[in-house]
């Protein structure tokens, strides 16, 4: 799901576009094929689908939305995104504490 490179990290998205809300609802798929399975309340119309993730992965991130870019899948729900100036520990960290949110009593549901 996370890979680590040169200018970032990379993070693997399964995609469920028409949600009611944007929201990481777990993961989608088991070992070093498991993506993060993301319901996205845009349609998967004009990009807009694709735009509603990056504001939605840099707003979880704490990154500007241009540090957010998808390398590839930009046609499918299968996305790879890269996170630009992003550690793996930091990714790891962040991801593991939105899920425990999720998890446990999350004041925004």
């Amino acid at each position: 799901m996370l890979r680590s490179g040169p200018d970032g990290v990379t993070l693997a998205v399964r995609a469920q576009p028409g949600a009611r809300k944007t929201a990481i609802v777990g993961l989608y798929g088991e070992g070093s094929a498991a993506q993060l399975k993301i319901a996205v309340r845009a349609p998967p119309v004009e990009g807009r689908a694709n735009a509603a993730l990056i504001a939605f992965l840099a707003d979880v991130f704490s990154l500007p939305r241009n540090a957010v870019e998808v390398v590839s899948g930009e046609l499918s729900r299968s996305k790879v995104f890269l996170l630009r100036g992003v550690s793996i520990e930091r990714a790891e960290t962040l991801l593991a504490s939105v899920h425990l949110k999720r998890d446990g009593s999350n004041a925004s549901d």
